[in-house]
């Protein structure tokens, strides 16, 4: 294999080539960035990189590593960081313009223990401003293009890490997903999302969007890779009161454990509103898978039509108040006024932009007296009835799956202007983000207009091998 094609290749894979040592630390990053030089101008995947960085520590790793039998699998693998996330010493702009110039005195939790497994961090990707969006157009620092296609959008809000995956411009990502951010990009650019239970993956270092939701999860090429980096990330961290102290064991993957498995197919998903040529591509795999699995049932989460008004509810509610801290006092952008009530309402004026300043706009009246309880208050209501949907389902069922998005990639500017529009390509992802499970992103077989289709798989709290198990099992259906 050509040295420049390393890149291309999964985690897996150059972990193997470096233990065989057929291949160099310096030769991955050397492809990677190749990567990155073709394509970057077009696609605008990355905020910063940090290139020079990344080679010197590719050399000191070449030069130090000397025992590759207990080489952890994601040493010398070059990462790229989504950019709400910390990285010690770094920009973390979360995409606007009010954080333009900050760097983190700190590691986020899972950035630290990927460092510890002796990661390269190449770089920060872009995002929708503030992780909101699903279109990744609501960037401070541009646009990003879908590598499939570049006048497609690439998903959001993690579009740039998912962009980054699907042209090689890095090995492995982290992401962010509070209602599907994970997984729709992955879905749009064709690659794997894995969204993990809330709790699993500490939250420290994560900038907040809605606390309730927030997740960091990983993007990658496959399912086994996915495996490999949240089996790093995953655990409990006492920098975050909402990680869960359980052991985490070492996510292999096991396809020969769909036989074990029923699956669960809810009909509240393959109606109006899905486009009917991702419908018969979930119901192509659907039939495929059971040949392998247990069985397939069809099960009901009655509550699913209410899922993007919950969602919406208690997303901006969460933000209006996570946000309040950016008035230009501590850290960010200032515009300077003689008077303090100009310069906040001056700094968040010009610091934030629509999307943002419309979210603070509506959680702050969902939270405001005489509308908590009946904005909020009954968004958490609807969202205990949905989780309790979920409860009831997998009495019967092992993992459910779903449609990741109903329709495929929509082109750059075509929702932008309708935000009621863009906010439905969450339909299918934000059920999940609401129950607090986890929930991965697979790419069909089968395309639309050049486009794989995402296939989402939903588990039980908890229960991310059974869902990485299962979604083993569906990509190599498709090998």
């Amino acid at each position: 294999m050509n040295k420049s094609d390393l890149a291309r290749l999964s985690i897996a894979a150059i972990h193997q080539k470096l233990k065989n040592k057929e291949i160099k630390f310096f030769d991955v990053i050397e492809s990677v960035f190749q990567q990155i030089k073709n394509n970057e101008k077009k696609i605008s995947a990355y905020i910063s990189l940090f290139e020079q960085e990344s080679f010197e520590q590719a050399q000191q790793l070449d030069q130090t590593v000397k025992d590759f039998s207990n080489l952890h699998p994601l040493t010398g693998i070059p990462f790229a960081i989504k950019d709400n996330i910390c990285v010690k010493d770094k920009l973390a702009t979360c995409g606007s313009r009010i954080l333009h110039n900050f760097n983190s005195p700190y590691d986020a939790t899972a950035v630290q223990r990927l460092k510890d497994a002796g990661v390269i961090i190449i770089g920060k990707t872009n995002l929708d401003e503030f992780a909101m969006g699903s279109s990744n157009e609501t960037s401070y620092f541009g646009k990003v293009a879908n590598p499939l296609n570049p006048e497609y959008v690439p998903g959001g809000s993690s579009g740039g890490s998912a962009a980054a995956i699907a042209y090689s411009g890095c090995l492995g990502a982290l992401g962010t997903d509070t209602g599907g951010s994970v997984r729709l990009p992955a879905a749009f650019c064709g690659v794997v999302g894995l969204k993990p239970t809330y709790g699993r993956v500490s939250r420290y270092g994560l900038i907040a969007f809605a606390s309730s939701l927030d997740c960091i999860g990983p993007i990658t090429k496959t399912v086994q890779d996915a495996a490999l980096i949240l089996s790093t990330i995953a655990g409990h961290d006492p920098y975050d009161a909402t990680s869960v102290n359980m052991p985490v064991n070492q996510f292999l993957c096991n396809p020969d454990a769909l036989k074990d498995y029923t699956i669960g197919v809810p009909q509240e998903y393959f109606t109006k509103g899905l486009d009917p040529r991702i419908a018969q591509i979930v119901e192509k795999t659907i039939a495929e898978l059971g040949k392998k699995c247990k069985a397939v049932k069809q099960i009901s989460l009655p509550h699913t039509s209410y899922t993007i008004a919950t969602y919406q509810l208690i997303c901006t509610a969460e933000a209006s108040s996570n946000l309040a801290r950016y008035d230009g006092v501590k850290y960010g952008l200032r515009i300077t006024k003689d008077d303090l009530i100009e310069m906040y309402e001056q700094t968040r004026g010009q610091g934030f932009g629509a999307e943002v300043k419309r979210r603070i706009l509506l959680g702050t009246y969902g939270l405001s007296k005489g509308y908590y309880d009946e904005y909020y208050g009954t968004a958490q209501k609807v969202r205990a009835l949905i989780k309790q949907d979920f409860d009831q389902a997998f009495k019967t069922c092992d993992i459910i799956i779903t449609p990741t998005a109903p329709t495929p990639p929509f082109k750059l500017g075509e929702k932008i202007a309708d935000p009621l529009t863009m906010y439905l390509s969450d339909l299918f992802t934000t059920s999940a983000s609401l129950a607090g499970l986890p929930a991965i992103s697979i790419p069909s077989r089968d395309k639309i207009n050049g486009f794989p289709a995402g296939i989402q798989l939903i588990g039980r709290a908890f229960a991310e091998q059974e869902v990485l198990n299962c979604a083993d099992a569906i990509e190599k259906l498709y090998a």
